[in-house]
C-alpha cells in the first residue's frame, strides 16, 4: 500500500469518528425531546389552562361569568394538546440538546473560544424566558382585550339566560330580542386558533429579546461594533417601528410597548458591545499587540 493510501486513510478515520459522534449526540437528543414530550403531555391541559389565561380574564372582564371555548372536530383537541406537548417538551429538554451540541463543538474550539461562548449558551434560554413572560403577562392581554373589544359578549349571557329560565323571566331579554335588527356577531372562540394567537406573541418576544444575545455574540467576533450600531440607530428605529406594526395588534398602545421594549434592548445591546470591544482593547494592551489607530495623526503630518 502506498503513503498516499495511508493519508487518505488517516484523514477519513477523524472524520468517520466525528460522524459517529455526531449520531450519538444526536439521538440522546431526540431521546431527550421524546422524553420531554411525554412529560409535557401529561400536563398539557393546565398549560393549556394557563396560556388561555388572558382570553379567559378579559371575557371575564367583558361580563361573561363562565368563559368557554370549543373544538369543530373529534380530533382537534387531542391535537391541541400535542402541539403543548411539542413546544414545551423541546423546552424541557433544551439543557441535554444544548449540553450534546456543546460536547460536539467544544473539543475543536480554543479556551479562550470556550469562555466567550459557554455564557452566551446559559443567556440565550433566559432572554427568551424573559421575553415569553412579558409577551404572555403583558402583551396578550392588551391584544386580547383589543381583539374581544368587538366581540358581543354581552348578547351572549343575554342569550343563554333567556334558553335556560326563559325569557318572561329574564327582564329585559324578550324585548331586546324582539327590538334587534339584523344578525348578531357573537365570539365563539376555537381553541387551536386561540392558542395559535398566543404562541405567535411567545416565540416572537422570546425571538426579540434574543437581540442582546446575538449583537454582544456579534461583537465578540468582531462583526459588528457598537460605533456601527450607533451610526445606523436611525435605520434600526424603522425596523423596530415595522416589526412592532407586523407583530402586533392594531393597537397603538402595544406597539408602543414592542417598540419601547425592543428598541431598549438596542440601545442595552449597544453597551453590551462596547464593554466587549474596551475589554479586548485591555487584554491586547496587556499584551502589547494593540495598534494605535494614527491615520487622523499621518493626515495631519501630510498637510503639514
Amino acid at each position: 500500500m502506498s503513503s498516499r493510501d495511508d493519508d487518505l486513510e488517516d484523514s477519513a478515520a477523524p472524520l468517520i469518528e466525528h460522524l459517529a459522534e455526531l449520531r450519538t449526540r444526536l439521538i440522546r437528543s431526540v431521546m431527550a425531546f421524546v422524553v420531554g414530550i411525554v412529560l409535557a403531555f401529561t400536563v398539557a391541559e393546565p398549560i393549556l389552562q394557563f396560556l388561555l389565561g388572558p382570553i379567559e380574564a378579559t371575557l371575564r372582564e367583558m361580563g361573561d361569568p363562565a368563559p368557554t371555548m370549543q373544538y369543530t372536530s373529534p380530533q382537534e383537541y387531542l391535537f391541541t394538546l400535542f402541539r403543548i406537548s411539542m413546544v414545551f417538551g423541546f423546552a424541557l429538554a433544551f439543557p441535554v440538546i444544548g449540553f450534546q451540541m456543546w460536547r460536539f463543538v467544544a473539543p475543536g474550539l480554543y479556551k479562550q473560544e470556550k469562555n466567550a461562548f459557554l455564557p452566551f449558551m446559559i443567556a440565550s434560554p433566559v432572554m427568551f424566558l424573559l421575553g415569553a413572560s412579558f409577551a404572555h403577562f403583558v402583551v396578550t392581554p392588551l391584544a386580547m382585550a383589543f381583539f374581544l373589544g368587538f366581540a358581543d359578549v354581552p348578547s351572549i349571557i343575554a342569550d343563554l339566560m333567556g334558553s335556560l329560565v326563559g325569557s318572561e323571566a329574564v327582564p329585559g331579554v324578550a324585548e331586546a330580542s324582539a327590538a334587534s335588527e339584523g344578525i348578531r356577531i357573537t365570539f365563539f372562540g376555537k381553541v387551536n386558533e386561540s392558542l395559535d394567537i398566543t404562541l405567535k406573541f411567545i416565540v416572537a418576544f422570546g425571538l426579540c429579546f434574543q437581540l442582546p444575545v446575538l449583537l454582544t455574540l456579534m461583537g465578540k467576533a468582531g462583526l459588528v461594533s457598537a460605533g456601527g450600531l450607533k451610526s445606523v440607530r436611525k435605520y434600526a428605529v424603522v425596523g423596530i417601528l415595522l416589526l412592532a406594526a407586523l407583530v402586533t395588534p392594531p393597537d397603538v398602545v402595544t406597539q408602543l410597548i414592542l417598540f419601547v421594549v425592543v428598541y431598549g434592548l438596542y440601545e442595552l445591546s449597544i453597551q453590551l458591545v462596547s464593554r466587549v470591544e474596551k475589554k479586548r482593547e485591555a487584554d491586547l494592551r496587556a499584551q502589547g499587540l494593540w495598534v494605535e489607530d494614527d491615520e487622523d495623526e499621518d493626515a495631519d503630518e501630510s498637510k503639514g
